[in-house]
């Protein structure tokens, strides 16, 4: 390891490349596959005769892998067997964030590894020409005091399109998920959503299948996630992991089985499966835990990871709705949720606050308005906390509405549907090609003038 190799650049075939004669640099590939698979034992063998001008590192465990690709070393590619399990989406970005190219050596009826963000997909057998090619196209060779070479991984293919994305969140007994259902029924009712909206249930401790009366725990959202680790399902099969609750027209995603079942989901495959949930319903209702902390306000990792579900929804979000009760700890918790939620990226002007159980009383509503004003700061300046607040007034049975499957009352439905319908209407989506690519009107004097003399400027 270390050393530097000298060797005549010689084509596949034996015969010398011409005018490049003897060279110093060569390309530094780090390999995964089965021990006994043929293809990787060709290529340690072509490493060893300098038929490739390739430097061979080989691993036979993803573990050893992620070890030496963070060693600092630097790599010019992987290659890794397609049929291995461990071989999926994240181990694919992690690569491409070290500016590693991937090279996926794997049958042509597999997975569709570009999409999946492979550089290339070599097939079986593999030849020493097409590796040379690949490598050639998509990595740059390592000499003496290189730095990283600059290589940029396929990019995933991005969807035309994308349904709305609304996240319901809020402090535990805020009643985050039946606000969650309601508004689900109340834009599937919405004759432009056709009855295409899906409730998911994304929170840690999911509550969904218990409130839906859910015989079954399966398929839910660790077969989403898992079915995005190394494919990309169509719009079909994505209907078929979710469940019809015909009374109130939405389709239901269930949640984890088990608050643990969190150590399953990958980043990168989530955000996939995020997506794809996206393409295949206009609106996306996902009922989403508070717990936004990261490495970078904890110094911990596995915190960020356990919050991985809700700090990647919330931030993809076109709307969030943050559910508050009408007492002392429920605001506070509604103006802590408020500044985690602006700390993480999130708009004021696409955070819509809906008072859970609020007074009738017209005063009481206004003191409520005041506290949140008062206390978000927008009072002094800062126009940009928050939308709203929204009052739902206390609804009696709520768990017989729950029990008998029954739909939701206006009172509990109107009041947060009417307030996203618009919210959805007047913002442009987050990732909505025409919001950044269409041209911005240039207003006489906004670009400033010219400075007449040196001291001017």
């Amino acid at each position: 390891v270390g050393v530097q190799v000298h060797h005549d650049r010689t084509g596949h075939d034996g015969t010398a490349c011409p005018g490049r004669g003897l060279i110093v640099e060569r390309f530094v590939v780090i390999g995964l596959a089965h021990v006994r698979s043929a293809w990787f034992t060709e290529v340690a063998r072509w490493s060893t005769l300098g038929t490739v001008p390739i430097d061979f590192v080989k691993c036979v465990s993803v573990e050893e892998l992620r070890a030496r690709v963070a060693s600092g070393r630097r790599f010019s590619a992987a290659l890794v067997d397609g049929r291995l399990p461990a071989v999926d989406r994240d181990l694919l970005a992690t690569l491409a964030d070290q500016r590693i190219a991937p090279l996926v050596v794997g049958p042509s009826d597999g997975p569709d590894w570009p999409s999946l963000g492979a550089a290339a997909r070599l097939a079986e057998p593999l030849d020493p020409g097409a590796l040379v090619e690949a490598l050639e196209a998509h990595s740059a060779p390592v000499g003496l005091g290189d730095d990283t070479p600059g290589v940029d991984a396929a990019p995933l293919p991005s969807a035309t399109w994308r349904g709305r994305l609304v996240a319901v969140t809020g402090r535990s007994g805020s009643g985050v998920s039946t606000l969650a259902a309601a508004l689900a029924q109340g834009l599937a009712d919405d004759a432009r959503y056709g009855r295409d909206v899906i409730l998911a249930d994304l929170a840690r401790h999911a509550h969904q299948a218990l409130l839906h009366d859910a015989r079954d725990v399966v398929p839910g959202l660790q077969e989403l996630v898992e079915a995005h680790r190394s494919g990309r399902p169509t719009i079909d099969q994505h209907r078929r992991l979710t469940f019809d609750v015909p009374e109130r027209g939405y389709r239901l995603l269930l949640g984890l089985r088990r608050p643990r079942d969190w150590v399953s989901v990958r980043r990168r495959a989530y955000e996939a499966a995020l997506e794809g949930l996206r393409r295949s319903a206009r609106v996306v209702v996902t009922d989403t835990d508070a717990d936004l902390e990261g490495e970078a306000e904890t110094g911990s990792f596995d915190i960020e990871d356990r919050n991985l579900v809700a700090r990647t929804t919330v931030r993809r979000a076109d709307v969030v709705v943050v559910v508050a009760t009408p007492t002392t700890t429920g605001i506070h918790g509604a103006v802590t949720l408020l500044d985690d939620l602006r700390r993480h990226g999130v708009a004021g002007s696409r955070t819509l606050v809906v008072v859970n159980r609020a007074p009738r009383a017209a005063r009481a509503r206004a003191e409520l308005t005041g506290a949140l004003a008062e206390l978000t700061r927008v009072g002094r300046g800062d126009a940009d906390a928050h939308v709203g607040p929204v009052y739902i007034v206390e609804r009696r049975h709520v768990d017989r509405l729950h029990r008998d499957l029954s739909r939701f009352p206006s009172t509990l439905v109107r009041p947060t549907a009417d307030a996203v319908r618009l919210l959805l209407d007047r913002l442009p989506g987050l990732d909505d090609p025409l919001a950044t690519e269409e041209p911005v009107p240039v207003l006489p004097g906004s670009l400033g003038r010219w400075a007449p003399d040196e001291d001017d400027a």
